[in-house]
């Protein structure tokens, strides 16, 4: 496995792919890598001859310094997990390379999609995506890129984002890849306590609760909404958000949309968690 840092030295090892005629499948990550990041990897290695995996820690996304600042660093366990997973080069650049003028001079935004849910809860948290996304592909020119569809709706804004810059990238969606109890993967689960871990899963229990209501035809939805808020607080949540909304546009639902997702986020101690679960409802059919 290649681990390189600087621009040109990618460039160089890219090139010499093309002219071999590999196709390359790409993996976008912060590091702190986990269970569900290899599940990444290995599905890009059914995807392109030629698997790059990218670390950074991108401060432009980070609405809040602490944040950022507490961010696990864990590069040289991240690359051994990613040579035993299979990755054949490893791009890991700095905030200097990535942001010569120190932070955003020129800005990507995918409007409509990212003002939403976590758009709204982290103001700038999208522009910092998709500008650093962009500027990856542009690095990386991957034939495929790879994303976990836990965070669902940064999936809708690559792929609007590489629509309506004519990008010639498939953007592929993996299945959010859960623990044993149902807690989606995220680095951001090493925050919780031992306590705060025992009772994580509860946010994926509540959006299921809500799932389940709507297959059984229930069609209030501010209801259901209110309903689990309250339910992540009796269970020790501090919930920022329960939405139901289509899953083509992120709006919210109406009586007779049929593919839906249900997202949720809510804060665990000093962990903020994210889910989701897409669903298709059975078209009520009228009867005589």
């Amino acid at each position: 496995m290649i681990i390189v840092q600087a621009i040109d030295a990618l460039r160089e090892e890219l090139k010499s792919w093309r002219r071999a005629g590999e196709t390359i499948a790409f993996v976008p990550t912060m590091g702190n890598l986990h269970a569900g990041h290899i599940a990444l990897v290995k599905r890009a290695q059914e995807l392109g001859s030629k698997v790059v995996v990218s670390i950074f820690v991108n401060p432009t996304q980070f609405d809040r310094k602490e944040d950022l600042a507490a961010y696990p660093r864990t590069l040289a366990e991240d690359c051994s997990k990613l040579q035993a997973g299979g990755a054949d080069l490893v791009f890991t650049p700095t905030p200097a390379l990535m942001y010569p003028t120190g932070g955003l001079a020129t800005k990507v935004e995918v409007p409509g999609v990212s003002e939403l849910l976590e758009g709204a809860s982290r103001p700038g948290h999208f522009t910092g995506v998709s500008t650093v996304v962009c500027k990856l592909f542009h690095l990386v020119q991957p034939d495929v890129a790879v994303f976990g569809e836990k965070d669902f709706q940064q999936l809708m804004v690559i792929r609007q984002m590489v629509r309506d810059l004519d990008m010639d990238i498939h953007i592929e969606g993996l299945p959010t890849v859960r623990e044993a109890d149902g807690l989606a993967m995220s680095s951001r689960n090493g925050y919780l306590t031992t306590a705060e871990r025992k009772l994580a899963a509860g946010l994926q229990l509540t959006l299921r609760e809500v799932v389940d209501a709507l297959h059984k035809s229930r069609q209030d939805y501010a209801a259901l909404q209110a309903e689990a808020m309250q339910a992540l607080v009796s269970r020790g949540f501090q919930p920022d958000y329960v939405e139901i909304r289509r899953t083509v546009d992120l709006l919210p639902a109406q009586v007779g949309d049929e593919n839906l997702v249900v997202l949720g986020s809510a804060w665990l101690g000093k962990a903020r968690l994210i889910d989701n679960i897409p669903l298709t409802l059975k078209k009520l059919t009228e009867t005589s």
